[in-house]
């Protein structure tokens, strides 16, 4: 397994649509760790930990979105996986 960290910020029509909790329902069906809130911007923040195929698999889920979003734009930065988060959580 190639566990590693991404920090994505996802921009456009994002927030006040349920963007998170779809990022939360992919994330946990995917059996990934972190968080998902909004950003002061009207952007997304997500912090998502696990093997790097199932990272991307949540990417790929999040350029979509729900079918009340329109993604603009998901920037990317790998890290390291650190194995600090038990669960994924929505962060108000």
């Amino acid at each position: 397994m190639n566990s590693v960290g991404a920090q994505l910020t996802i921009r456009g029509l994002v927030q006040g649509i349920g963007y998170r909790y779809y990022c939360y329902r992919a994330a946990k069906s995917l059996g990934l760790t972190g968080w998902v809130k909004n950003n002061p911007d009207g952007s997304v923040l997500v912090m998502a930990e696990g093997d790097r195929s199932l990272v991307e698999e949540l990417i790929r889920e999040l350029k979509v979105g729900p079918p009340s979003a329109a993604v603009t734009d998901v920037d990317v930065a790998w890290t390291e996986y650190t194995g600090r988060f038990r669960n994924f959580d929505v962060s108000m």
